[in-house]
């Protein structure tokens, strides 16, 4: 079985793609600077850069969940955290105020990285606009490229960070940010991480979250 990491998910996306070529191009450059990312894991017996790891898994949720993902939201979900730990969250204040900055510079920052690359290849300013409102998850609910993007990213969340993210936070936490990530989900969302298959603690905490 062919695995996330390797290549082959994007050479096979890339064949139905009319401009095949020059969209590889522009997944190698992103996977070239999340390779260089200091945090390292190990998936599939393989070190890798984490945010290349989660940009394999962003881009592989949403080419399963959508059937006819455009070229702009597969581009837009493998760089959605491009180069993330240069910016850390310690450079900013502690506290609300500060987290919420330090998320709004960041969507910034994947955006304007993205584009950077996507202007090197001499993608089309319209696209890369198109891109980079995806990248900024902007008209949620009325954007079905920026809806599915924030699907994806709530669905990899529940799927590969919310068993270990639990265990550093209380219940009660933990239960209104699954409330909150339910909202930002479409219906189609909602129905998919459902049939997720979950651990016994991660189930009990969402059914605690929509029934509370």
């Amino acid at each position: 079985m062919n695995s996330i990491f390797d290549g082959e998910q994007v050479s096979a996306v890339a064949e139905q793609l009319p401009n095949g070529g020059l969209f590889r191009e522009a997944i190698e450059r992103i996977d070239r600077l999340n390779s260089a990312d200091p945090n390292r894991v190990t998936r599939d017996g393989k070190e890798m850069g984490y945010e290349f790891y989660f940009g394999c898994l962003l881009f592989a949720k949403v080419v399963s969940f959508c059937e006819e993902a455009s070229e702009a939201l597969l581009i837009a979900a493998r760089s959605q955290h491009i180069c993330r730990w240069e910016i850390p969250r310690a450079d900013y204040p502690e506290g609300r105020a500060g987290y919420l900055k330090w998320r709004a510079d960041l969507k910034r920052f994947h955006a304007d990285k993205t584009a950077s690359i996507l202007k090197e290849l001499d993608y089309s300013n319209e696209f890369i606009e198109t891109v980079r409102t995806i990248n900024l998850k902007k008209d949620l609910k009325s954007n079905p490229d920026s809806q599915a993007m924030e699907d994806a990213l709530c669905l990899v969340f529940l799927e590969s960070q919310f068993s270990e993210f639990r265990l550093k936070t209380t219940e009660e936490k933990m239960v209104t940010i699954l409330q909150k990530t339910w909202v930002k989900m479409s219906e189609q969302g909602k129905n998919t991480a459902l049939g997720l298959k979950l651990g016994e603690e991660e189930a009990r905490l969402v059914g605690l979250a929509l029934n509370g």
